[in-house]
């Protein structure tokens, strides 16, 4: 255990978190995602679990990654299927998390969502129930 992180976070996350340079993405997904396949092809190779909410994830998560302010929408999440403009509950939920951050929300369309995954620096696989628990965020700098 460190001073300061928040438990959640693995030695293994921490290392990806840290070496994520600014642009680069991490994909936090739903157990229903298909994470083992999606994350061969990120800059990482392969997912990583965290066991809790695609929520309390995004939130542990936040105490460490700054959130990109430069252009539009650094958050994606994934278009409910039929019903593009429909906000699911976990999505509701997560919302006040990115909003602290000054972060724009977006949404992708299911397949391109995987698509856009698959170019991620990492998939982080939750054991979120509820679906459409998945969000895309894009690293920002830390100015000092």
């Amino acid at each position: 255990m460190l001073k300061g992180i928040d438990p959640l976070i693995s030695a293994e996350l921490l290392m990806v978190l840290a070496a994520m340079g600014h642009g680069d993405e991490i994909v936090v997904v739903d157990a229903n995602f298909p994470a083992d396949s999606v994350a061969r092809h990120s800059v990482h190779g392969r997912s990583l679990r965290i066991d809790c909410s695609a929520v309390r994830a995004v939130e542990a998560i936040l105490t460490l990654l700054p959130v990109d302010t430069f252009g539009t929408e650094p958050v994606l999440t994934m278009q409910v299927v039929d019903d593009p403009v429909a906000v699911p509950p976990v999505v509701a939920e997560a919302q006040p998390l990115f909003a602290a951050e000054k972060a724009d929300m977006g949404s992708l369309e299911r397949f391109a969502f995987y698509e856009r995954a698959k170019k991620a620096y990492a998939i982080v696989l939750t054991s979120e129930l509820r679906p459409y628990g998945n969000f895309v965020i894009r690293k920002g700098v830390i100015f000092g």
